[in-house]
């Protein structure tokens, strides 16, 4: 018998075994309504279920993860999760919950969402918050509509149709300014952080809301905030926070320091939570005064010793989900604000602000930095010597992952040419990092053919991302039926990488 492991070639499970209607066909299952019965046979291979699980293993062997690599995604803050808060997450009492169990049922999970609100208010410095988004653009989208609510309330809502945004923004806040029914305008920078002068030019008595992260999406800090909240407060206009980078201001400053009137955080950046992929998500909405009574409902409430659901909230947004939260991811970032307490939460801050210091003054010397070299949690390098050599941005990070390490994000933010926007946050080491700038050094030092050519090492090589947006292949079936690819005609030009535009004939 051959023992498999971890294979670059690993099979369909349709190409492991025949689809089960290739056998004959089960016996018929007495019972089941006419109405409910399938109509035609299902297609699934026959396989048991330790083959099943092997292949699924294999699978899981072949890619990255949290548990086995960094992520240096800026922007991204992708946090290790305390194995601790996982097992509390799996334990019966908290995963077998439904969510529509009645309020008497669940006082103990009501208690602890109750904590985490409070807490989570203190931590921005806000009147109240919520835990109900479903995950940040959720939350984002939801903060917009109480803006919109808010100036209703006050007979501004058809005058003050415009959102401002720094063009460092993240790309969800154009998209749920839009989708509130707001038009956007943009504001340029000044070395990395908002011109002042540009906004204070912009604003007028359209200007709905500002929305703003800080520290910002180049790492640095807007040093002018309190200028800034003064410019919006008195053309008449709310403040909106971005908490993307929450993770450099833990316990230091926050949010409701700075005037910002309403904010949307990241369970799954600052708090450890598990983070994209697809699956749960948390979402957080922290408000000041002026706009908590805009949160949506229901809201968790004390009565007396009893935790109830308060849908009794006139000037609420409504429900945005059907469910209150993510009770699972809830319970984690209750158990990591917890055992950090306060001071373990500026730890958290100052590690990782260290952390990025520390890694851009080393790559530095690899690559152009384009701002002051004073950063919070994350930093940018420009890629653009790279493209002297023939090479992109796109090829560097291709290459680090044969490397054995996630690439950081890049082409973002889009004010810097060939950007990489690199942050590790506060769970990972100085041999880490280290070892993250030793890669760093070989993979952008090495030829333009085989930055060119990578990955070479993976179980999928260069593959052209533009087509594959274009043409989906959700599933087996796309696979089996899709034509040959044709081949480019000889001297003509080269096939898109699968980074930028398709080249023009």
């Amino acid at each position: 018998m051959t023992f498999r492991q971890a294979r670059w070639d690993e099979p369909l499970l349709w190409e492991l075994a025949p689809p089960a209607t290739a056998g004959p066909p089960p016996p018929p299952i007495t019972g089941i309504p006419e109405r409910l019965r399938r109509r035609r046979p299902l297609d699934w291979p026959e396989l048991s279920e330790p083959e099943v699980v092997r292949h699924y293993t294999r699978l899981s062997q072949m890619n990255f993860g949290i548990d086995t690599s960094a992520y240096p995604l800026g922007s991204c803050t992708m946090k290790y999760n305390p194995k601790l808060s996982e097992m509390l997450a799996r334990r019966a009492g908290v995963a077998e919950l439904h969510p529509y169990q009645p309020a008497s049922t669940v006082q103990g999970a009501l208690e602890i969402l109750w904590r985490l609100e409070r807490a989570l208010a203190k931590v921005t410095g806000m009147a109240e918050a919520s835990v109900q988004p479903a995950a940040g653009a959720h939350g984002e989208y939801a903060a917009l509509l109480m803006v919109r609510a808010y100036l209703r309330d006050h007979g501004e809502s058809e005058r003050r149709r415009e959102v401002l945004l720094p063009d460092t923004a993240h790309g969800t806040n154009p998209a749920s300014a839009a989708m509130a029914g707001f038009e956007t305008r943009e504001i340029r920078s000044r070395d990395g952080c908002v011109d002042v002068e540009a906004l204070r030019a912009a604003v007028s008595d359209r200007t709905a809301c500002f929305m703003l992260t800080n520290p910002n999406t180049t790492g640095l800090f807007e040093t002018e905030i309190l200028e800034i909240a003064q410019i919006v407060h008195e053309a008449g206009a709310l403040l909106y926070y971005d908490g993307a980078n929450l993770n450099a201001i833990l316990g230091i400053t926050n949010p409701g320091r700075m005037g910002f009137d309403v904010a949307h955080l990241n369970l799954h950046k600052t708090f450890a939570t598990p983070h994209g992929g697809g699956g749960p998500g948390a979402g957080v909405l922290a408000a000041s005064e002026r706009l908590a009574p805009y949160l949506p409902i229901p809201r968790v409430r004390k009565v007396g010793r009893r935790f109830v659901l308060d849908y009794d909230r006139p000037k609420s947004i409504g429900k945005i989900k059907t469910a209150y939260g993510n009770f699972g991811l809830d319970l984690r970032a209750y158990a990591f604000l917890r055992y950090h307490g306060e001071d373990g939460l500026r730890a958290v801050a100052r590690r990782a602000v260290l952390n990025a210091n520390y890694l851009g003054h080393r790559l530095g010397s690899i690559l152009p930095r384009p701002f002051r070299p004073l950063v919070k949690h994350e930093f940018l390098l420009s890629g653009a010597p790279l493209k002297a050599r023939g090479v992109r941005t796109a090829d560097l990070a291709k290459r680090l992952l044969d490397e054995g390490v996630h690439a950081p994000t890049v082409y973002f933010p889009t004010l810097v040419d060939e950007a990489l926007m690199i942050e590790f946050p506060e769970t990972e080491s100085r041999r880490e990092l280290d070892q993250f700038v030793e890669a760093f050094r070989r993979a952008a030092t090495d030829s333009s053919e085989r930055l060119k050519a990578a990955p070479t090492a993976l179980a999928v090589g260069r593959v052209d991302e533009v087509r594959a947006a274009r043409e989906l292949r959700l599933s087996r079936k796309d696979l089996v039926a899709a034509p040959a690819e044709p081949s480019p005609p000889t001297g003509g030009p080269p096939r898109s990488a699968g980074i930028g535009p398709e080249p023009k004939s």
